[in-house]
Parts: structure tokens; C-alpha cells; sequence
């Protein structure tokens, strides 16, 4: 048989296996568009498959069970290094994807197929070149019922009883050992003997609450009992801005907002559970993007108290300095940065890649038009006591709170300020956020600011949303 006819045969055994070849050691084809980047960023919401070309790129797929399976036919395109390191960027903790095969299906066809943790529900679109970024082919896997954010809560609560509970044992256990230990520098009759039995065991009213907020979303659903426990809580709602495919902003050396406000909101979330009776939702506690309607509507679904949006943007002028709150505002900004911020800022659904065609315009409108007078009042209050207090960390860009019409901030029954923590593209303030002691003094700040809000405005009595 010739070289060629051997070759041939070949090529028809392969694409005949199950359609998938993994011709690692096939040339590399010039046709098509080049392919700049991949990434996957998972999160418990849902994970995303970003693909980046230099031109748009057309694909289709289809599911498989048994196992489960996302096929992906990206067409005009051929196998190379950058599609390949889809392969490794899988994490073992993806919550949706165990991992990723790549091969030229057809001589101008490349098919992923990902292999899936759980059946999912894909959502396919393409995004036009915008910021930094060129042509973005994007699969979103969500679950098949999304987790209800209230279990996050409850979960919480339970932990930190938990916690605190097993503390207190370990406290009193200590010091039972210590009073039952003889000390030899004494007489033996000066150290009282106490039973073991007297060390409190944890409170049995404690709900079994960890296991089921670590169980399958499609499982994870809050009962009535649990609803009036939440009901009976003070709920803030930090939104750490940006986030995945949206970087935000980036200082001078590289320092990117997304991750520095994020660990902010952690630490802040650590220190508002500890308060009795508050718990903290994020609207993202990873490094994923989530659209600015769906952090507005993550904070209503759990009819929250208070919202904080928390960024450390940057301005066209790296002299610009100081820390700010913001308010909404319904007749226009108040200064021409509040503007120019907010624009930037609401601008971030088109960075972090926003697929339009799943979002209801109408409802979106009708949530947005919604803000009343009475919301903004308390968002300016409690810009006062927030702003009051991060004065004493480091500088103010402004002595006031100002106002702009930041979307993120459109909830029309809950309190929204979002706080410019301070401009990470001035050298010095970026060295600031990158150090952990200052956003340790910030995180108090912003703490004191919030409890001292609510002890002169406790929450009122939750009305569960229809």
C-alpha cells in the first residue's frame, strides 16, 4: 500500500471513533481566526468558557448523558497551542466541569468536548471587541435551578453558632482543666474539684443547617421554618465590583481592582457575622463576573437591608487620591467625576460580557425606573455614617457623599451606597490597597460606619417578595 493510500486509511479510522481526533502532531493550519486567549472562571453560580479570537467565530453545540458531556463545533479554525491550554485550566473544584478534550474534527472544524460534573444548561453568544478585549465566543453552564441564596445564609448562621458554641466549650474546658489539675506550688485542698459533667455540650437547637447548604443546588431550597430564622436577621449585601472577565480598574503595577476588592469584602463579611443577629450576602465571593442587574436582584431575592457596592477605581489623572461614597441620584451627578464614574462603572456589563439575549429589557427598565425618594434618603444617611468613618483611615476625595446614577445602586427598596475605597491608579494609594494592615483599618472603618447606622435604624420587619 503507498504512503498516501496509508495515510488516507488512517484519517478515516480516526474520525470515525467517536468523531473526536487528538491530532496533537498535525501542522499547524494558517486558514481562520486566530485565537488570542482561552479562560474558564468557576464559580458555585455558574463557570464560564471564554474563547478570544482576532475575528468573530461561529460555533454550535449540542449535550450529551450517560456521561455528561458540552460538544463544542467551533468552525474555521485549526488546532493549536492556545486552543490546547483549555486542557490544563480546569480546576478541581469547578463545581460543572471535570475536564476539557480538544481536536480537529474536520479539517476547518475544532470540537471541544467538556466533560461535565453535573447536567447543566449552556448558554451560547458572542461579544464585540470592547476595552481590551477582541471577538469573545462565550459558553456560560449554569445549573439546571439556581441555588436559592437564602441557604447561604442559614448556612452561615449555623457555622458561626457552630463556632462560636464549640469556643465556648473549649473555653470553659480549658478552664475545668485547670481547676481539676492540681497545683503543686499550693495545697492540694485549694483547687476545688468541679465534675466533667458541668462543661456545657453545644446547644441542641442548633439547625443542621451545614450539610444542606453544601448539597446539590438542584436540592438546595430554604424551608418555611428557615425563612422565618433569616426573617429575624439584619442582612447587608456586599458587592465586590467587577470581577472574571472584568478586570476594573488597574494600578500603576498591576494591581487589579477586581481582586482587591474582593478581599475587602471578605474581610469585611468576616467581621459583620460576628455581630449578632447581621449576616452578609455576596453578590460574587469568587473570581467571576456577575451582571450588575443580578447583584441588585441577588440582594432583593434575599430582601437585604443594606447593599454596599466596593470598588477602588481610577481616574484619567493618577493625581487624583481619596476615598468617596456615593449615593443615587435622580436628577443627574453631582460633580463631573460622579458622572464620569459612573459611566465607567456601568459600563462594566459590557467588559465582563453580559449575554443580552437571556436579559428581560422591559423588566430590567421597570426594576431601574423604580428607586424612590425614601431609598436615596437612607442611601445618603448611611453614606454619612460609612464616609465618617473611612475619613479617619486616610484621605476623602470629597467631604460629602456624592451622587451619580450608578445602576448597580437601583434597588428600589433597600439603602445602596457604593464606596470608591480609593484610586488605584495613584501610585501611592495603590501601594495602600495592596497593604493588608490599611485594608484591615478600612474594613473596621467600614464596619463601625455600618453598625453604628443600624443601631440608630434597626431593620424593620421583612415582608417576603411575591
Amino acid at each position: 500500500m503507498t504512503t498516501t493510500a496509508t495515510r488516507r486509511s488512517a484519517l478515516t479510522r480516526i474520525t470515525g471513533m467517536g468523531g473526536l481526533a487528538l491530532l496533537l502532531q498535525v501542522p499547524q493550519l494558517a486558514f481562520g481566526a486566530a485565537i488570542i486567549g482561552v479562560r474558564i472562571w468557576p464559580a458555585r453560580d455558574y463557570t464560564r468558557v471564554t474563547i478570544e479570537s482576532d475575528q468573530p467565530l461561529a460555533a454550535r453545540h449540542f449535550m450529551t448523558e450517560a456521561p455528561y458531556r458540552l460538544v463544542v463545533d467551533v468552525d474555521g479554525l485549526g488546532l493549536d497551542a492556545a486552543l490546547r491550554e483549555l486542557v490544563g485550566k480546569v480546576r478541581a473544584d469547578d463545581p460543572f466541569i471535570s475536564g476539557v478534550r480538544v481536536g480537529q474534527f474536520q479539517p476547518r472544524v475544532v470540537r471541544l468536548v467538556i466533560d461535565l460534573k453535573q447536567l447543566v444548561a449552556p448558554q451560547q453568544f458572542t461579544l464585540m471587541p470592547v476595552a481590551a478585549y477582541q471577538h469573545r465566543l462565550v459558553f456560560d453552564l449554569y445549573p439546571l435551578r439556581e441555588a436559592d441564596p437564602l441557604m447561604g445564609l442559614i448556612g452561615d448562621r449555623g457555622k458561626f453558632e457552630q463556632q462560636a458554641a464549640k469556643a465556648l466549650e473549649d473555653a470553659l474546658g480549658e478552664l475545668i482543666t485547670k481547676i481539676e489539675t492540681p497545683d503543686t506550688s499550693r495545697p492540694a485542698a485549694s483547687a476545688p474539684a468541679m465534675p466533667a459533667a458541668a462543661a456545657p455540650a453545644a446547644p441542641s437547637s442548633l439547625p443542621p443547617v451545614a450539610a444542606a447548604a453544601a448539597a446539590p443546588q438542584e436540592a438546595a431550597s430554604a424551608t418555611s421554618a428557615e425563612r422565618q430564622r433569616v426573617n429575624r436577621l439584619t442582612i447587608v449585601a456586599l458587592d465586590p465590583g467587577h470581577g472574571g472577565e472584568d478586570p476594573g480598574a488597574i494600578g500603576p503595577t498591576g494591581l487589579k481592582e477586581k481582586d482587591v476588592v474582593l478581599a475587602i469584602a471578605l474581610k469585611l463579611r468576616e467581621k459583620l457575622n460576628a455581630v449578632p443577629g447581621m449576616r452578609v450576602l455576596l453578590t460574587r465571593d469568587g473570581d467571576y463576573f456577575v451582571p450588575l442587574q443580578d447583584r441588585v436582584r441577588k440582594a432583593r431575592r434575599v430582601q437585604a437591608d443594606l447593599f454596599i457596592s466596593i470598588h477602588a477605581d481610577a481616574f484619567y489623572r493618577p493625581e487624583a487620591r481619596g476615598a468617596s461614597v456615593f449615593a443615587l441620584s435622580e436628577r443627574g451627578a453631582s460633580s463631573s467625576a460622579a458622572r464620569w464614574m459612573a459611566e465607567r462603572e456601568n459600563a462594566a456589563d459590557q467588559v465582563g460580557g453580559l449575554n443580552v439575549a437571556t436579559k428581560d429589557a422591559q423588566l430590567l427598565r421597570t426594576l431601574l425606573d423604580m428607586s424612590t425618594t425614601a431609598q436615596i434618603k437612607d442611601s445618603l444617611k448611611i453614606g454619612h455614617a460609612v464616609l465618617a468613618q473611612i475619613g479617619r483611615v486616610g484621605a476623602l476625595h470629597k467631604p460629602r457623599v456624592e451622587q451619580a446614577g450608578f445602576a448597580v445602586l437601583k434597588a428600589p427598596d433597600i439603602p445602596s451606597i457604593l464606596v470608591e475605597t480609593a484610586f488605584i491608579s495613584n501610585p501611592e494609594e495603590e501601594e495602600n490597597l495592596r497593604d493588608p494592615e490599611y485594608r484591615r483599618r478600612l474594613v473596621e472603618a467600614l464596619a463601625t460606619g455600618i453598625k453604628r447606622w443600624f443601631a440608630a435604624r434597626p431593620a424593620l420587619t421583612r415582608q417576603r417578595l411575591s
